[in-house]
């Protein structure tokens, strides 16, 4: 009897329709996570907006902790949507020879387990820029949940990613994006380089001040793996008289250098957290959005049952070559102060930050190509744990839907009635 593959081994042309009994849960999903956003958004319009047009220290503290929650809400609702409508879980592994290698002693202090033996969270830094290989339009979502685990309360507060500027006007979904403070970019370098280090420095300033997490993520290949990008990175690759990727697009390292060049003087103790992921049924050679998309993960139910991460870590001022920054001037961010920002970078010290990426993304396209032979990342079991993707604690499905930031302004405004 010949056994049926996997409907998740199988492209998303060629699988079978989905029953009528679907729909419903599709039309569920819909609700679900148009509710949760439609929430988060008003509760920044309505409670938080008014704080931010206050002129009071208190007013803008207030609105910048209830900034936070809301995006940390976001995070809660991403997980959620996960757990009710595409379970899935991360097997994280830890790179242990080579660059950014952890020691075992590193990985048992990092691996947080409860009483029941189950994973609870990565102790990793909590100040860290994070790349990676790029294959679905769902990989942002799936890093914003990882982040969820890392450091004892998570660090999906603090995460910002940069977005194409026409993003930011998108109705709820874009004005949201903008109250989290995400950085828009032209697509045009000589306007965006700017942008970005003036951006970057505020928030580093910010978060070293204010000694919070900072978790900015970066996808140095700048598109997916697809059909119509693998050609250009190959015909890019000729050009140059370099080999191509296998797996990978060749990484283009402009904007993750000034990325590091303005946070690092900034955060002493920047981290760059460099994570290769591997969704299961995609063939060698073959493109992730054949096979997984927001319709089929969410709406048809049939999301990657593992999603295989695993996790290099550099300290950027010591092991990674992004040029000499005594010339940087970290000045603290304040509402009179804004940072100096570096504009332009000896050609030198483009150079030999662009040879170190690329070699990093050989190293991550031959990891990925070993991945294929022998279905792990991980050498050693002790080296890889597996966390299913759901929510910690019962109260934080309140969370996903800003129940608490009403319920305290509801609360705030019958103790001013009292009195």
């Amino acid at each position: 009897m010949t056994a049926v593959a996997p409907l998740y081994t199988v492209p998303i042309s060629e699988r079978p329709r989905q029953p009528w009994r679907r729909t419903f849960s599709a039309v569920l999903f819909f609700l679900v996570f148009n509710l949760g956003c439609v929430m988060i958004n008003a509760s920044q319009f309505v409670f938080l907006l008014p704080l931010r047009l206050l002129p009071f220290k208190w007013s803008r503290a207030l609105y910048v902790d209830g900034i936070r929650y809301t995006k940390g809400a976001f995070g809660c609702l991403l997980i959620l949507i996960c757990q009710w409508f595409a379970p899935t879980k991360l097997i994280v592994s830890f790179e242990t020879t080579g660059q950014g290698s952890f020691t075992p002693e590193d990985i048992d202090r990092i691996i947080v387990k409860d009483k029941k033996g189950d994973v609870v969270s990565l102790n990793l830094p909590t100040k860290f820029v994070m790349i990676a290989n790029h294959q679905i339009y769902l990989d942002w979502l799936y890093e914003w949940c990882l982040l969820y685990f890392i450091g004892p309360q998570g660090v999906h507060r603090y995460v910002y990613i940069t977005l194409k500027k026409s993003l930011q006007w998108v109705p709820v979904v874009g004005w949201g994006m903008q109250f989290f403070n995400f950085i828009f970019l032209a697509r045009s370098w000589a306007s965006d380089r700017v942008q970005l280090s003036a951006s970057l420095s505020t928030l580093g300033s910010e978060a070293e001040t204010q000694d919070n997490p900072l978790a900015f993520i970066l996808y140095p290949e700048g598109t997916l793996v697809s059909q119509d990008t693998r050609p250009i990175s190959k015909k890019f690759a000729d050009k140059m008289g370099i080999a191509d990727m296998t797996h990978t697009l060749l990484p283009r390292s402009t904007g993750l250098h000034y990325s590091l060049r303005s946070l690092s003087p900034r955060i002493p103790d920047l981290r760059l957290i460099d994570v290769t992921v591997v969704y299961p049924g995609i063939p060698p050679l073959h493109y992730g959005q054949d096979f997984y998309t927001l319709r089929s993960v969410f709406f048809d139910g049939i999301p990657p049952p593992v999603i295989h991460m695993h996790l290099r870590m550099f300290d950027v001022a010591r092991e990674v070559p992004i040029g000499d920054l005594s010339g940087s001037n970290p000045l603290e961010a304040s509402p009179k102060t804004e940072p100096m920002v570096e504009v332009d970078i000896p050609e030198k010290e483009k150079n030999g930050f662009d040879e170190w990426l690329k070699g990093l993304w050989k190293e991550k396209d031959d990891s990925i190509g070993m991945f294929y032979e022998a279905n792990s990342f991980a050498r050693e079991k002790a080296a890889q744990v597996e966390i299913p993707l759901k929510l910690r604690r019962k109260r934080e499905m309140l969370d996903a839907f800003c129940f608490f930031l009403p319920a305290a302004a509801g609360w705030a405004w019958g103790k001013c009635k009292t009195y």
